[in-house]
């Protein structure tokens, strides 16, 4: 079984794997029903529709190959900032749609995705030299 891990040393990539896999889950949720993205846009005046649901889901789907390529490549210099990247355009818009939008409330449907996002980028940031040679 352990075959089918990434082979590099360390921890990100094992990371970087569960979150691709828990973000392609969330990605088909997002097509199946808008419940979860609700709970990400849950202002008063916020209407979650179907399709509003299934881009969140495809723009997350994108983000989880880019993480999954990224975790079986980790000292690929390209993929790590790809894998970089994806964290902070979800921050962007996390934040934007929170503070700027105020289409999301600070609340648990939130608070997950942008504790992931901060933590993850913070520890790719924090461990680029043992990876990306």
């Amino acid at each position: 079984m352990t075959s089918y891990l990434p082979q590099n040393e360390g921890y990100l990539q094992y990371w970087l794997l569960l979150l691709s896999i828990v973000s392609l889950g969330n990605s088909i949720q997002s097509y199946l029903t808008t419940s979860y993205t609700r709970r990400i846009y849950s202002a008063p005046s916020t209407t979650v529709t179907p399709l509003h649901a299934r881009t969140f889901g495809t723009y997350t789907a994108i983000a989880a190959i880019i993480r999954f390529y990224a975790a079986y490549n980790i000292t690929d210099p390209v993929l790590y900032q790809l894998a970089l990247w994806t964290y902070v355009v979800a921050l962007g818009h996390f934040y934007s749609e929170w503070l700027a939008f105020k289409t999301a409330r600070w609340g648990e449907g939130l608070a997950g995705p942008v504790v992931i996002s901060v933590g993850s980028l913070w520890w790719m940031l924090w461990v680029w030299e043992e990876y990306v040679r």
